[in-house]
């Protein structure tokens, strides 16, 4: 059975770079998107989207590196953070941008595999 593998982000403006991070990410295993609502993202960057949640999330569904996403249904910077420990994956991947300590120490807890991308 393949492993697990978790990513979050606000993906507004998706574009070939995120694509090439799904598909690294997928690497590890099945690959679920968490992604930021408008709510978050308006919180965190003082702006509203270019794409609504819904939107955003019809389009990182349709790549085929992703077995599933949804909504992140927490708010902040750790918005996904009931979504992990509900779901708790085998993996958490995080590209050197998206690292932070508190991500870091909250798979640790769980017993999630941490990965950072270069």
């Amino acid at each position: 059975m393949a492993k697990k593998v978790f990513v979050t982000g606000c993906y507004d403006l998706l574009h070939s770079g995120h694509v090439a991070f799904f598909k690294e990410a997928a690497e590890f295993g099945d690959l679920y998107v968490g992604l930021g609502s408008d709510r978050t993202i308006r919180e965190l960057k003082g702006r509203d989207t270019v794409n609504s949640d819904q939107e955003r999330l019809y389009m990182v569904k349709s790549i085929r590196y992703v077995k599933d996403a949804w909504i992140n249904s927490g708010s902040g910077i750790m918005d996904f953070e009931t979504d992990l420990r509900k779901n708790v994956p085998d993996v958490f991947v995080v590209n050197e941008d998206g690292h932070s300590p508190a991500k870091e120490v909250l798979c640790n807890e769980l017993g999630i595999e941490y990965q950072i991308l270069k």
